[in-house]
């Protein structure tokens, strides 16, 4: 073999050589570029992955938050809608209350001449009815027509005692009592016991038992009584006093259509 012939050869396994290096630098960039994307990858992911977890605990926080607000605002809404009916009855009293107080006016316009004209049926009637206790009955009608024309005692309180004095009166008329005064027969005085049957019937007698008179309603006098009667009005007056026992007495009384 000539000495070309083996130069050729070298430089033809040099270039061989070369190349084969040339190709493993070349191989070898893409493969290091694989392993930095790799780990940037990772890296990308790990922060990703982070970002994630933080955006998902905010979520929650969110979510929790949401909830609570949500609770609060059912709360709030039930507590508005008991406050809306509270205002709502409140302001339904604050209107009756007014019609009330607007009807006040129109109330004492009635009652005031009600009142008078109790008191004036109440003075005709003591007037009218049987003369027992005459001075406290006249005086309690008299005290009613001087508070009528006081300022100073209320509306109310003054009807109140209006009806008091009828109450008292119409009491009266199932009391039995006795009390004893004076009684003016033909301008002379008889110390006397008064013997009151309600309103049925007013007797008299003296204080020595032997001698009664009886009411009579038609000509406002009295009737002096049979003596016949005077053990039976003895025996009524000392029951009502309390110092008999309970029996059956028979007196006279006025006719039914007289009666006052």
């Amino acid at each position: 073999m000539s000495k070309v012939s083996n130069r050729t050869k070298i430089a033809t396994a040099l270039v061989g050589a070369l190349a084969l290096a040339g190709s493993n630098l070349v191989m070898a960039d893409p493969l290091t570029d694989a392993q930095k994307a790799d780990s940037k990858i990772h890296a990308d992911a790990a922060a990703s992955q982070k970002k994630v977890d933080k955006y998902f605990d905010q979520a929650q926080d969110m979510l929790f938050e949401y909830g609570s607000v949500a609770d609060e605002r059912e709360s709030l809404k039930s507590y508005n809608d008991y406050v809306a009916k509270l205002v709502a009855d409140q302001e339904s009293s604050m209107k009756s209350i007014q019609d009330d107080i607007n009807g006040v006016d129109k109330l004492r316009q009635g009652v005031v001449p009600l009142m008078f004209k109790m008191v004036d049926t109440l003075e005709q009637f003591v007037k009218l009815d049987l003369p027992f206790n005459t001075q406290v009955r006249t005086e309690r009608v008299e005290n009613l027509k001087n508070l009528l024309n006081t300022a100073e005692v209320t509306l109310a309180e003054k009807y109140r005692l209006i009806l008091d004095a009828y109450s008292i009166e119409r009491e009266y008329g199932n009391f039995v009592a006795v009390n004893t005064g004076k009684l003016n027969l033909d301008g002379k005085e008889v110390l006397v016991d008064f013997f009151n049957l309600g309103r049925v019937a007013l007797y008299a007698q003296s204080l020595d038992q032997k001698t009664a008179w009886m009411y009579n309603t038609e000509t406002k006098g009295w009737d002096e009584l049979d003596s016949s009667y005077l053990r039976d009005i003895t025996k009524g007056i000392r029951i009502a006093r309390k110092q008999g026992a309970l029996d059956l007495f028979a007196l006279p009384i006025p006719a039914a259509e007289t009666a006052q």
